[in-house]
């Protein structure tokens, strides 16, 4: 049982520490302590660091020599070029699937749309981004594209911090109307249309991902 128990202690560590620190529980710079993480979460030291590593690799965590590990500070190079490839990622998404759409894919990105909506006109940036990720998946998962789905989920941890800024000010409202470009295009099938649509929607991040660095440096942004 054992063999079994462990890797589960090991996921579960990884998935509450990475919860934390992309809803900003963990705030960026914060130092992170595995006695201290173990007792809070009633595991042992060894599944917190496994989970460090895992952390690391996704660029979520760093290590310094004598200085242990922290939660890595929020970036603007890293934020800025995380941005660009998910981008390209999910423009090409939408120039894939947009032939492959069903009518039950498209019920999909309207319900998930009206949820992002709802999401931002309430200021539930937490709801706004699960939405975000409904509305964008359904393209990434009728494209059926590997090592563009994996590169998707190796680089948006990077963003997934710098993304709250977005929902509930301007450029977050303008997704609104984004959204509703995008599913005008995939329903006349029209590939290209929503695959431009797509990369304007994600482009409006950059402006706010630069302003909130000079903006907004309380949030470690640098």
């Amino acid at each position: 049982m054992k063999q079994v128990r462990v890797p589960l202690l090991r996921d579960e560590a990884y998935v509450r520490l990475r919860e934390a620190i992309l809803d900003g529980e963990l705030a960026p710079g914060q130092p992170l302590r595995p006695d201290e993480l173990a007792e809070e979460l009633g595991l042992s030291r060894m599944p917190i660091r496994e989970a460090f590593t895992r952390l690391r690799d996704e660029g979520l965590v760093e290590t310094r020599p004598r200085s242990g590990t922290r939660v890595s500070p929020l970036r603007l190079d890293d934020a800025s070029q995380a941005l660009a490839v998910i981008t390209a990622m999910h423009e090409l998404a939408a120039r894939e699937a947009v032939p492959r759409l069903e009518p039950a894919d498209l019920e999909r990105l309207e319900a998930a749309a009206e949820r992002f909506a709802t999401a931002v006109k309430a200021s539930d940036h937490a709801s706004a981004i699960a939405a975000d990720d409904e509305f964008h998946g359904v393209f990434v998962e009728v494209a059926a594209n590997r090592p563009l789905s994996e590169t998707i989920a190796r680089y948006m941890p990077i963003l997934r911090r710098a993304e709250t800024l977005r929902f509930g000010s301007l450029p977050g409202r303008r997704s609104i109307a984004a959204h509703a470009e995008i599913v005008r295009a995939a329903k006349r099938g029209d590939g290209e249309a929503a695959a431009r649509a797509t990369r304007e929607n994600w482009d409006s991040l950059a402006s706010q991902i630069q302003q909130s660095s000079t903006e907004q440096p309380r949030r470690a942004m640098r």
